[in-house]
């Protein structure tokens, strides 16, 4: 077992609004036994309740050592909450926590057990974060593994709405707990999440220190449900009667604005967090389309200050925050509502960072296509490889591994020979060009607006661009997308990807706005 280099401080206790209308000692719902508290830098938070006016002592030891260091605080006389943070923790324990009230001679305490320090990750979104280790590829070998991680442990708060926001969860689906086969595979859509599980597992592979991660997903949910009403109210998303919108997942969860907020992410908000990763946007291919490219960098902009003030500026301001972007859907559609959400999903700009989301990462999945996943094709299994490109990201934005390559090639500059009729896409990394293809890449004609999109193929590559054939525009190009479908490609069968064999991102640009164009 790791050993934290101190037995650990207790630095402040904050007093809270009246909430808890009891007088009973207790932590708040999500601190238990085999917990993961946030480590160094930043401080974890401990918060609980108990009676006004009362003494209270915390005590922190860690079990090998006979040391520890009690701290004693006295209540005020109108409130029933208590907050306390720690001296920021080596990762590493195990420790035990006591909480012990003294109240005119009478005593109570509580305990936590088995509590380690290390990173502590939120993940949330729809179902294909909701999806579960049994329902992914080689799910019996994944299960089998998880006795092997005992230092990765999990939490999952229970499907909750409300119109209000909530100080405490309503309900736990899966107290913090040591991985298992059950409790990882508990059944289809319920818990524990398989991306989620499979990025904390990778972390700790390559970290080797702790990690907590909080499951907080439900199936269906547009991301108006996970915004407050604070960040809707910054891009003018409209009113109106969500229960018309359509369902797009078999877990039809709620669709009205901010319920899940409320109910499921602000109660959290005392907790120190490391980072988060998202997985949502297929119920918004239905509503609200072209407003995610608000509604998205909204909410990361509110949870990352609403998390901040919540944990006494423990979670950073700019916490990493990392998604997914969407896989593909074989539904019978004639609009291309997938590819917008998935361009919608970097504000418009095609990668991440930018300047409208810093300290962001993406996994680009349109090439995990699943035609015969039992749970429809909008529903990939390999969550493996989704959690696996996550978890690049999270090196290089989260813990400055700044050598590391997260995100397949983007294109630089684009090169149009009117002449000779082709089209040079240069990117900005070397380019594994893995077969030619004939409807990927598309342009339109500046003699057609508004733009009609055609088909052109690839005619060739060399180390860092690629060639199109362009018998389409006679006279000018003015527009060129690439994988700009609901299903661009096969399983792992894109045709640009770079020598990491991370695929390209879609993107769609413009003649007339990007200096990056030019015609000869």
């Amino acid at each position: 077992m790791m050993m934290a280099a101190c037995p650990g401080l207790l630095l402040l206790l904050l007093f809270l609004p009246a909430w808890s209308a009891g007088a009973k000692l207790s932590f708040a719902s999500y601190y238990a036994d085999h917990m993961v508290l946030q480590k160094e830098p930043s401080q974890a938070v401990l918060w609980g309740y108990g009676k006004p006016g009362a003494n209270i002592f915390v005590t922190l030891r860690q079990r090998r050592s006979q040391e520890h260091v009690m701290k004693k605080v006295t209540m005020v006389q109108d409130t029933t909450i208590w907050k306390v943070l720690l001296l920021a923790m080596h990762p590493g324990g195990p420790y035990t926590i006591e909480v012990q009230q003294s109240n005119k001679k009478k005593m109570s305490n509580v305990t936590l057990k088995d509590v380690y320090f290390g990173d502590v990750w939120l993940c949330s979104g729809q179902s294909n974060m909701e999806m579960t280790v049994s329902q992914i590829f080689n799910a019996s070998e994944e299960l089998a593994a998880a006795s092997q991680y005992p230092l990765v442990r999990v939490f999952a708060p229970a499907l909750v709405e409300s119109e209000t926001e909530l100080e405490d969860l309503a309900g736990i689906n899966l107290q913090w707990s040591i991985p298992t086969a059950k409790n990882l595979g508990h059944g289809d859509f319920t818990y524990f999440s398989a991306v989620c599980w499979l990025f904390g597992r990778y972390l700790y592979e390559k970290l080797r220190y702790p990690i907590g991660l909080i499951d907080s997903s439900w199936g269906g949910t547009p991301i108006e449900a996970w915004s407050s009403k604070r960040a809707l109210a910054k891009c003018a998303v409209p009113p109106g009667d969500t229960k018309r919108f359509p369902v797009s997942d078999h877990n039809g969860g709620p669709k009205d604005y901010s319920v899940l907020w409320n109910a499921m992410i602000h109660p959290l908000l005392n907790m120190t967090l490391q980072g988060a990763i998202w997985y949502q946007g297929e119920q918004n291919t239905l509503m609200n389309t072209d407003l995610y490219n608000c509604t998205f960098p909204a909410l990361i902009r509110d949870w990352r200050r609403t998390f901040h003030k919540g944990s006494g500026g423990q979670t950073p301001s700019d916490f990493p925050f990392g998604f997914v972007q969407l896989c593909t859907d074989r539904r019978a559609v004639t609009d291309d509502h997938f590819p917008r959400i998935r361009w919608h999903q970097t504000a418009d700009y095609g990668y991440v960072p930018n300047e409208k989301m810093p300290n962001t990462f993406m996994a680009v999945t349109i090439d995990l296509g699943d035609h015969n996943s039992p749970y429809g094709s909008i529903h990939p299994r390999d969550k493996q490889t989704v959690a696996y490109r996550l978890h690049l990201g999270a090196l290089a934005v989260a813990y400055g591994e700044k050598s590391m390559i997260f995100q397949g090639p983007y294109p630089q500059k684009v090169q149009v020979n009117v002449v000779e009729k082709y089209i040079n896409v240069t990117y900005g990394e070397r380019v594994h060009l893995h077969h030619l293809d004939n409807k990927i890449f598309e342009v339109c004609c500046s003699e057609q607006p508004p733009c009609k999109w055609s088909p052109v193929p690839i005619k060739s590559s060399s180390s860092s661009s690629v060639m199109l054939q362009n018998p389409v525009c006679p006279d000018a190009v003015d527009g060129l997308r690439y994988a700009w479908g609901d299903w661009p490609c096969e399983y792992k069968q894109c045709p640009i990807y770079n020598l990491h064999d991370l695929p390209g991102p879609p993107f769609i640009t413009f003649a007339r706005n990007n200096p990056g164009w030019t015609v000869s």
